[in-house]
């Protein structure tokens, strides 16, 4: 007996994830030991190779290795994943990630169907709701009523004709289609109508009066008189102008497609993904758009059959709108025997909403509402209650978006999962998250090509006493201001009533920096989004995705890219499309991708450096152009700051660029270079990309939006002297923030509260930071005091 306790088992020696040489992105050969089932966390600062390693390189082998071994065919309907480059990878279980990518901004998609409630709710109604309607499709807003009838032909030994009907009960509204608001176009902003067609009366963006496309095709149509204001057109003039189908015209004997106006913006502006359009078209189409709650099914989506049917006086309908605390309560309350696994499994899922702090939801909150952080939470409500273990979680900066009051409760849910036996892995930069890991790995030292090594590996009193650039933040504390500045004067906000909002008056002081607080689902976003970011001369810089394929990059994105190529094709006298590599001056072989795809169907495809161009993305002729000695490939080639320099002065001098250039290396980019494709960015990246871009439009007041997400503790310090810097020079500043760095480091701080959902949407202070700290009435002074060592 003893001899067998003194020889552990083979299989119980698998003790650690170990990777050895991984250089996926700006990983430098990194090799190191993670324990299994313990909490490891990853910090480092924004851009080190933090999510290269968990993710791109841990998370996507395990997944790699799990869809090989499914068959050929179903690896057919996955998404191909290539292996990652790394040298051994040892020790991997099956890794299941829950990061921060927004939720599908689909209209149609809400927090319900996103979690499965919905789905269980609409067979709880369809077993139990009076008068019954039918099978649980007759409860969803997605699925539209179906009739048909009529003979269908079966191809087998003797052909014969069967008469068929068939009908399926769906729960949609069918005026707004299970969308719940209804689109009306404002024609007020499309032309005016005091003017002609000949007298240039649109005022669509774009819409030029010798455009061939679009206003000639009006114009000489035949159905228009060209000369006649459109206040005066006839009723089927108008009818043929705003609503005709399409219809084939001849225009200086050219065939071209005649289409009503309205049809024709829906495809040609309306159809796009509104976050995808051009700053300037955006625009147009918030004020020519105007969405109104649908007068059918008031906003819930659903048909008047689905919303007649109750349970305990309570409709589908109900039941979604209620928050998911009141809403689990009210299951718990039912006593049917019938579907009692129903009611357990509902009950389950709507008790994990309130456990992980988002009881304050409700189902019907379309998905694409939600902040990263909620996002990211909604995603762990399946795993919490799962019965799985040697599993090995991922997350993503699980304490996103989160009051220091909820990340206490996020902490408990990690250790609970890691003792459950499970390897938990996360990337944070919260000091009170890192504080409760089992084992620390710090990348480093810098961003970039700078990152990419291991700096520290061990436990957390360890992190604290080495030299490296976490270890020697993590312990920073930011102190109150001595003084705050005066405020030059104030932005009204009169009874704001969004969401959870009741009725909020508040005064936000102009001239100074602003923190808007409060736990999470308290109503900071409600407040700023839906009273004061609509307003002229505000700038929102929020947490949307950036749009971008890997052919965008920071010098496309942020608008570099134009004054470059003039600069080129000046010094040059070429034109300025050859020094697109996404137009003329495209390498013809691999279109300017700088790669070529072999696609090899359920197997990752293969990507090898275009031999022709040598991955320059650009034909050999357009290298030989040259601006300052470089040519535009080894511009793209650059660092931000680099290029900062190279543009400031001398022969290259390009004001325009040298302008961008400078917000970039402000926002602490100085690292990135000009050519990296945005889809290779991390989540602070590209926040602060956004940011550096809107810092160039006019407006005296700018919102952001939780700008510390993603930013390392020594990040936060560059940022707060940036907010300086904007309210230094004449901006107002309003930000919506949990970081108590930058609480700290505000004029004037509005908390709202003092609790979630329908316990919160009230004011509870407004004032400075010191006087929030003396006084300790709300749990945001509480930390902050905390925080401060008040």
């Amino acid at each position: 007996m003893s001899r067998a306790a003194a020889t552990p088992h083979a299989a119980d020696s698998h003790d650690l994830i170990r990777v050895h040489g991984a250089r996926v992105n700006n990983l430098k050969d990194v090799s190191i030991e993670i324990p299994k089932r313990r909490l490891t966390v990853f910090t480092g600062v924004s851009g080190s190779g933090k999510s290269s390693l968990v993710f791109n390189t841990i998370a996507a082998e395990s997944q790699r290795l799990i869809n090989e071994t499914y068959s050929a065919f179903v690896q057919g309907f996955m998404p191909t994943l290539a292996r990652p480059e790394v040298d051994v990878l040892e020790g991997l279980t099956t890794a299941i990630i829950v990061d921060q990518q927004r939720m599908g901004g689909d209209t149609r998609s809400t927090v319900g169907t996103a979690t499965d409630a919905n789905a269980m709710l609409r067979i709880l109604f369809s077993r139990l709701g009076t008068p019954h309607i039918g099978p649980p499709s007759a409860y969803s807003f997605n699925t539209a009523s179906v009739k048909a009838s009529g003979a269908i032909t079966v191809e087998r030994g003797n052909k014969k004709a069967v008469k068929a009907t068939f009908n399926r009960t769906g729960g949609m509204c069918t005026e707004c289609e299970g969308r719940g608001t209804v689109s009306d176009i404002d024609l007020t902003q499309l032309y005016d109508d005091s003017k002609s067609l000949a007298e240039g009366a649109f005022t669509i963006p774009g819409w030029k009066s010798d455009s061939f496309w679009t206003v000639r095709v009006y114009a000489e149509s035949g159905f228009l008189d060209p000369d006649k204001p459109i206040a005066k057109f006839t009723k089927k003039e108008m009818q043929d102008f705003l609503y005709r189908e399409p219809t084939k015209v001849k225009v200086e004997g050219v065939n071209l497609t005649y289409e009503g106006l309205i049809p024709k913006i829906q495809k040609s502006f309306l159809s796009k993904d509104k976050d995808a359009l051009q700053p300037h078209i955006r625009a147009f189409v918030e004020r020519a758009v105007t969405f109104t709650t649908c007068p059918a099914c008031d906003g819930t989506r659903l048909s008047e059959g689905a919303r007649s049917s109750k349970i305990a006086g309570i409709s589908i309908a109900d039941a979604c709108a209620m928050q998911t605390s009141d809403l689990a309560a009210w299951i718990r309350d039912l006593d049917e025997p019938s579907v009692a696994p129903l009611l357990t499994a509902l009950g389950q899922t709507l008790d994990s909403f309130v456990e992980i702090g988002l009881g304050y939801l409700a189902l019907d909150r379309p998905a694409g509402t939600l902040s990263g952080g909620e996002a990211q939470r909604v995603k762990m409500i399946r795993h919490l209650g799962s019965s799985l273990t040697d599993t090995t979680y991922v997350f993503d900066e699980p304490t996103a978006g989160l009051h220091p009051h909820d990340i206490q409760r996020m902490n408990r849910l990690l250790l609970r999962l890691r003792d459950k036996g499970n390897t938990v892995l996360v990337v944070e930069h919260k000091p009170e998250t890192i504080a409760v890991a089992d084992h620390v790995v710090d990348l480093g030292p810098g961003a970039g090509t700078a990152g990419g090594t291991v700096c520290f590996e061990g436990t957390v009193d360890g992190l604290r006493a080495s030299d490296t650039v976490t270890g020697r933040h993590f312990d920073d504390r930011s102190t109150l201001k001595a003084e705050t500045r005066e405020p030059t004067g104030a932005l009204e906000v009169r009874g704001a009533s969004a969401n959870n909002l009741r009725g909020v008056d508040v005064d936000i002081p102009l001239g100074v920096l602003t923190v808007v607080t409060g736990v999470a689902g308290s109503g900071k976003s409600s407040l700023i989004h839906g009273s004061v970011a609509g307003r002229d001369g505000v700038v929102t810089v929020d947490q949307s995705a950036i749009r971008g394929s890997r052919r965008s990059n920071p010098a496309t994105y942020t608008g570099l890219l134009d004054p470059v190529r003039k600069a080129f094709a000046k010094a040059n006298d070429v034109k300025p499309g050859l020094f697109s590599a996404n137009s003329e001056g495209a390498c013809p072989t691999c279109n300017g991708a700088g790669v070529v795809f072999t696609d090899l169907a359920m197997m990752a495809g293969v990507a090898t450096v275009c031999e022709e161009c040598e991955g320059k993305r650009f034909q050999a002729s357009v290298l030989e152009y040259r601006l300052g000695e470089r040519d535009i490939s080894e511009v793209l080639a650059m660092s931000v700051a680099e290029a900062e320099q190279f543009f400031g002065s001398g022969e290259a001098r390009t004001p325009a660029a040298h302008r961008v250039l400078e917000r970039l290396v402000d926002v602490g980019l100085g690292y990135l270079s000009l050519g990296q494709p945005l889809t290779t960015l991390s989540g602070g990246e590209r926040q602060r990309l956004k940011l550096a871009t809107h810092m160039g439009e006019k407006g005296g007041v700018y919102v952001l939006d939780e700008p510390t997400t993603g930013l390392h503790l020594a990040d936060v310090e560059q940022l707060l002297g940036l907010l300086d810097r904007l309210v230094d020079s004449g901006k107002s500043v309003v930000v919506i923030e949990h970081h108590q760095a930058v609480m700290a480091h505000a004029d004037w701080i509005i908390d709202l509260g003092p609790g979630a959902g329908h316990d919160g949407g009230t004011l509870v202070f407004e004032g400075t930071p010191a006087d929030l700290v003396a006084a300790r009435s709300t749990l945001t002074g509480e930390h902050l005091a905390q925080y401060v060592g008040a």
